[in-house]
């Protein structure tokens, strides 16, 4: 492991982002200190597209904060920019060097970092029950799993976007980013809420599946597609 130039530069310029973050809010330490390991785990991490996609990480420190706080306005600004960033990151990829397996087991981490630290704090906020945000979690751990036992079993596993996957990281998105709009305009959120509460165990349940063909597969196949997400 060595420092990477677009790792530099890239942290560098979320050092920035987060010192303005501080200059007009202030949240507990242990979102700082967040901050900073992202940052400097984030100086080993070479390429542009990478770098984006490590905003969601950064993001999760105030999604977290405003969550708990129940400040949904910004809390809103934080999801729809942590949305955007999962749309680029893929894009600049496929705009300056061509996709990596890095990059495809950094987009799901990443992903379960900040939707994990939005529901938690949704959670502890008392905005949404506790066990939706444990399928939530459970949606992102289960896929990290799967890689570590494939692996375990000697087979390469080819981390890849599938359907089910990017379908069901849309649509948590979309509906606990949803929840945090309607609060944020004042509006009765229970609707969407109690849609992402049939909808997102569903979508996980599929992901899930998908998860499970790809396990059955003979131990033959030097590679298999386990990303979903």
């Amino acid at each position: 492991m060595r420092l990477q130039r677009s790792g530099v530069i890239g942290s560098a310029v979320y050092i920035v982002a987060i010192l303005a973050w501080l200059s007009i809010d202030l949240p507990p330490l242990g979102l700082i200190a967040w901050l900073m390991l992202v940052v400097v785990a984030g100086s080993y991490v070479p390429g542009a597209a990478n770098q984006v996609t490590l905003a969601r990480a950064y993001l999760a420190s105030p999604a977290f904060y405003y969550a708990t706080t129940g400040r949904f306005g910004l809390l809103a600004v934080v999801v729809a920019v942590g949305g955007l960033s999962d749309l680029v990151d893929g894009t600049v990829a496929r705009r300056f060097a061509h996709p990596s397996q890095l990059g495809g087991a950094l987009d799901p981490v990443v992903d379960g970092i900040f939707m994990g630290a939005l529901c938690t704090g949704l959670v502890v906020g008392g905005f949404i029950p506790l066990w939706l945000a444990l399928v939530v979690i459970a949606r992102y751990l289960l896929p990290a799993a799967a890689g570590g036992v494939l692996l375990a079993l000697g087979r390469r596993p080819e981390l890849r976007h599938t359907v089910t996957g990017q379908i069901s990281t849309t649509l948590i998105l979309v509906l606990i980013g949803g929840v945090c709009l309607f609060r944020a305009l004042n509006q009765d959120a229970s609707g969407v809420l109690n849609a992402a509460e049939v909808v997102i165990p569903i979508a996980t349940v599929a992901t899930y599946v998908h998860l499970a063909f790809a396990l059955r597969r003979p131990a033959s196949s030097s590679v298999v597609g386990i990303k979903a997400g």
